[in-house]
């Protein structure tokens, strides 16, 4: 195949808690009443992103890789699957206050998928807060408890955050997106939630959505949150590129370009890019892209030297 940079068409989810700022603001399509998540890089079965552009215009993204698994990369060798997805998340409303299971307790139980994930700040309100682990620790049997009291929120820390904010939430993490927020969030690619507290609200078919205590008693980690130090930026940075995240699973950075910025698509990894904001084009592998706020585009591995012109605001993953 002729490597080429391919531009990606996102599954939508509708939520209860959704916003529409993903269809309004950022260009994304879908007739649903709202879209809560854009899946704007997925193999995942729940939804798949999809190909706009180029030879693969109209397939599925998991059977380009299934027919071509080089454009990976040879980091993506040591996955069972396509290790990752990549949302935005639209919060009009508070998200449930959830834990997602840890690897080791999925081989244990042979249920789910873990889930390690990360969350950019794109927008939110003033008042704008996370729910992120526990004020002080707990015991199993306090945790339990305040579930079935219904006063767990009296023990989980609330987090203010602002615009560029960041987040890295492990496996076994209590947390829960409060309404006002808008955020980029890479993960592992899993769709496994427990959810542990819903505010007593009814789902759409007019019936309290489902809790799964038992498993989050068994996963959640009850003591307070905090940052791991592969978090805290790289003496490589630069203005315009700045390390968030670098762990086993994904590496991403914030790149803020003003101008022209080049860097390269080798053979080890493919490169996400996910425009957050502004205006610009994209030169690689001869062809020139258009990007827009809200675009997803694929970089295949060993493409080679990609530049961005104009001034954008991206989020950048690689594998």
């Amino acid at each position: 195949m002729k490597l080429y940079p391919i531009k990606l068409l996102p599954f939508v989810s509708e939520t209860i808690w959704g916003g529409r700022k993903l269809i309004e603001e950022y260009g994304v399509k879908t007739e649903k009443k709202n879209a809560a998540e854009g899946w704007m890089l997925s193999c995942h079965d729940a939804g798949a992103s999809t190909a706009a552009n180029g030879e693969f215009a109209g397939m599925p993204l998991p059977e380009i890789v299934a027919k071509h698994p080089e454009i990976c990369g040879k980091n993506a060798e040591k996955f069972d699957d396509f290790p990752i997805l990549i949302k935005f998340i639209d919060a009009r409303d508070d998200l449930s206050v959830q834990v997602h299971p840890t690897k080791e307790y999925c081989e244990r139980t042979g249920r789910g998928q873990s889930k390690t994930e990360c969350w950019y700040i794109i927008d939110c309100d003033e008042d704008a807060r996370l729910l992120l682990g526990f004020k002080d620790k707990i015991t199993p049997e306090q945790f339990k408890a305040a579930i079935e009291s219904n006063t767990l929120t009296d023990y989980v820390s609330s987090v203010k955050v602002k615009k560029g904010d960041f987040f890295f939430i492990e496996s076994g993490t209590l947390h829960a997106i409060c309404k006002g927020i808008l955020l980029a969030e890479v993960q592992e690619s899993s769709n496994t939630t427990y959810r542990i507290y819903d505010y007593n609200r009814l789902g759409n078919d007019g019936k309290p959505r489902e809790l799964h205590v038992a498993d989050a008693v068994e996963v959640t980690k009850l003591e307070k949150y905090s940052q791991p130090d592969f978090c805290k930026g790289s003496s490589l940075d630069t203005p315009e590129r700045k390390l968030l995240a670098d762990c086993p699973l994904f590496k991403v950075w914030k790149l803020e370009t003003n101008g022209d910025f080049s860097e390269k698509a080798d053979e080890s990894s493919f490169v996400s890019l996910l425009v957050m904001d502004g205006s610009g084009s994209l030169d690689c592998c001869s062809e020139t892209l258009p990007l827009k706020k809200g675009d997803s585009i694929f970089i295949p591995a060993g493409a080679g030297e990609y530049r961005l012109s104009g001034k954008l605001e991206i989020i950048e993953t690689r594998i």
